[in-house]
């Protein structure tokens, strides 16, 4: 099956399984902050947004993608670099696999509301599951960022 999908702003015209999901297809595409950790919609990691919502892309059938405007955290690379310095220098950035999905999350967070308590921040990341963390350094780096206390 042909489609035509628009990722980061730029169209790709690629051939796919009819039963393929989006996570397979971006990677394919080159997208590799798109990643894989359950197939199950149980862990985030697949993180990214279509038409400005968050989806996880590993139960999103690619060919229900086309005509809709795909971002990755490739596309938001400038507010990821600023989010990715404060997850660090918060100690949240340990193995890292997570950190992409976590990180479309927050900044999905921040284009809805700046100012989020830490529950509704708390809120907001269920279903972005760390395996390192416990998810404190993880929430003071987000707060940070949120505040715009960037160094």
């Amino acid at each position: 099956m042909e489609v035509t999908l628009t990722v980061n702003g730029k169209q790709h015209h690629i051939s796919i399984e009819t039963d393929e999901m989006l996570l397979t297809t971006l990677r394919k595409l080159g997208y590799f902050s798109v990643r894989c950790g359950c197939d199950t919609t149980n862990c985030g990691l697949c993180t990214i947004w279509i038409d400005g919502k968050t989806v996880l892309s590993c139960a999103y059938p690619t060919f229900r993608a086309t005509n809709h405007e795909i971002t990755t955290l490739e596309g938001v690379e400038v507010e990821a670099s600023k989010l990715a310095a404060c997850l660090a220098s918060e100690g949240a950035d340990q193995c890292g696999y997570c950190t992409t999905g976590m990180m479309m999350s927050a900044l999905m967070l921040k284009a809805h509301d700046v100012h989020p308590t830490d529950d509704e921040i708390k809120e907001y990341l269920i279903g972005n599951l760390c395996r390192c963390t416990g998810y404190e350094s993880q929430l003071r780096g987000i707060k940070k960022y949120l505040e715009g206390d960037l160094e």
